[in-house]
């Protein structure tokens, strides 16, 4: 049987958990996602597991913070007064934000907390400091290199 390796293009489905078990995103809404091994396309951990394994084999394939998202930084959340926000503006929990930072940048925040005369935006990734389980199962090999 055939083993997908390094340049194949290949079908997988998988399924993302934090370490507290629970899922943050996956393919069972969208299907099967189309990869290259060796192509960037996911992280490089997901590309070595898949490296051997023939259609239908699952492997859970961990991921720490580091190398995922990265760590939190409690810097990056900020207390923005109420007063710099758009007078239309209708601030609630989890609505995200995009703000000009000093190099001329964008940065997306995620509002956390909406106080009366301010708000709490995170500017962290929400994966951010977070270890992530990927169960991953090869559905296709499309292209052998």
């Amino acid at each position: 049987m055939q083993t997908a390796k390094n340049g194949d293009t290949v079908r997988i489905d998988y399924v993302v958990r934090k370490s507290d078990d629970s899922i943050v995103g996956g393919t069972e809404q969208d299907g099967p996602q189309t990869v290259k091994i060796g192509g960037a396309e996911i992280f490089p951990q997901i590309e070595a597991a898949l490296d051997g394994m023939k259609v239908g084999d699952e492997q859970v394939v961990t991921i720490a913070a580091a190398d995922a998202f990265g760590p939190r930084h409690e810097e990056m959340v900020i207390d923005i007064p109420r007063a710099n926000l758009p007078q239309d503006a209708e601030p609630q929990p989890g609505m995200m934000l995009s703000a000009k930072q000093q190099d001329g940048s964008t940065a997306n925040l995620v509002i956390t907390e909406v106080g009366e005369t301010s708000i709490t935006a995170d500017g962290n990734h929400p994966l951010a400091g977070e270890d992530l389980n990927f169960e991953v199962t090869l559905v296709e090999i499309k292209d052998a290199a």
